[in-house]
């Protein structure tokens, strides 16, 4: 669980958070394509899986994120992760993050961060990306908290098993996590998602709504009455950071990025002890 900010006291912890997932819904891609030029580069992966990357999304983006077929690469990306040094992927991450990520937030989902924080709720990110990578975006959109998925470090090194999966029904564990240590009223607060695995996180809130949804997410929607939010303009945050902003982002960027994780958005490796 990654501190954005300094933790209210119980007294004057504000009662409604927004929950925002990450791919898809704050940025215009997944994090695991995003990435797949950096890590070719720097030889974290070969031009194959770089192709396999690209493959995957364009199938999620035509189909929505099929959880059996997802299952299958997960065990693939895992064993690729397994081994690489910690260190190099940091610097990695330290070097494009800015760069890779930040042209690709919507300006919608900006904005109604914005509106939230305007309100007085807080902003949490819940991603199935590693928390690494999760952290410093949740500080670039100037979001309150974040949660994104561990993955174990033996040796400094990955070894391919995850401590915690940020994902489907454990965004919602997350959601329950958070709402109790910070006195969330989640019949109050806001969730939003593209994707049909988050049901569990939209089922938990008051006022559920989806962004570009995929087929069965938009076909859920429809059922129960829940909002439906088209986001289509990508804008690069340089634009709209203020300039006080730029240290604090600066730091966020160079503190524990590991760009391994980002994969982790095509995994779907359930943890019993989450």
């Amino acid at each position: 669980m990654a501190e954005l900010s300094s933790a209210p006291s119980a007294r004057d912890a504000p009662a409604v958070a927004a929950f925002f997932d990450l791919d898809k819904t704050i940025i215009a891609s997944s994090s695991a394509l995003a990435f797949s030029k950096p890590f070719l580069r720097q030889g974290l992966i070969n031009r194959r899986a770089a192709l396999k990357s690209a493959y995957a999304q364009l199938v999620f983006s035509l189909s929505g994120a099929d959880a059996t077929r997802t299952e299958r690469l997960r065990a693939e990306i895992s064993a690729m992760c397994a081994g690489w040094d910690v260190e190099q992927v940091k610097a990695v991450v330290s070097e494009t993050l800015h760069d890779v990520v930040a042209p690709l937030v919507y300006a919608e989902a900006a904005d109604l961060i914005a509106e939230h924080k305007e309100q007085g709720h807080d902003v949490i990110v819940l991603s199935a990306t590693g928390e690494e990578v999760v952290t410093p975006i949740a500080q670039m959109l100037g979001a309150t908290r974040s949660m994104g998925t561990r993955m174990q470090v033996v040796d400094g090194k990955y070894s391919g098993e995850l401590d915690f999966y940020c994902y489907g029904e454990y965004k919602a564990v997350a959601a329950e996590r958070f709402a109790a240590e910070y006195g969330y009223d989640l019949a109050a607060c806001h969730a939003y998602t593209d994707s049909s695995t988050d049901a569990p996180l939209l089922e938990v809130v008051g006022n559920p709504h989806v962004v570009n949804p995929d087929r069965a997410l938009r076909k859920l929607a429809a059922e129960r009455g829940w909002p439906v939010h088209t986001f289509a303009n990508p804008v690069s945050l340089r634009a709209r950071i203020p300039s006080s902003s730029a240290a604090v982002m600066a730091v966020g960027l160079g503190v524990g990025a590991v760009a391994g994780a980002t994969l982790y958005g095509l995994s779907r490796r359930r943890r019993k002890d989450a």
